[in-house]
């Protein structure tokens, strides 16, 4: 059976980060998750128990996972290893929507950056 979901029907979930995030999928293998940063908004920064990619559907911005910085552009996929800090900043005028895969799907908390 197919199953398509659709952003319009999702209700936002609450985060830490305080940004709008919608949950796409979520099954014993893997999480996808749509996030979409205002202009001024970052995430905190924060450490995952597993792998984790990203693809910018739409935006310019900074990404930083351990001490390195890049600024990456729609159609970007940015790899994040587990166990190393990261997080996304939208330093332009205009929105950053990205795509969120986790790989396995976490059994283990994230650990937020104080």
């Amino acid at each position: 059976m197919i199953k398509v979901t659709s952003m319009a029907r999702l209700e936002p979930q609450a985060n830490p980060h305080q940004v709008k995030a919608h949950k796409l999928y979520d099954t014993e293998h893997a999480q996808a998750m749509h996030l979409d940063l205002a202009p001024g908004q970052s995430l905190k920064k924060h450490i995952t128990p597993v792998d984790v990619f990203f693809y910018v559907l739409e935006g310019t911005g900074v990404v930083e996972i351990g001490d390195e910085q890049e600024t990456v552009t729609a159609d970007s996929l940015v790899d994040s290893p587990a166990h190393i800090a990261h997080c996304w900043h939208n330093r332009s005028d205009g929105p950053l929507r990205i795509l969120v895969v986790k790989v396995p799907r976490p059994t283990a908390p994230t650990k937020f950056i104080t």
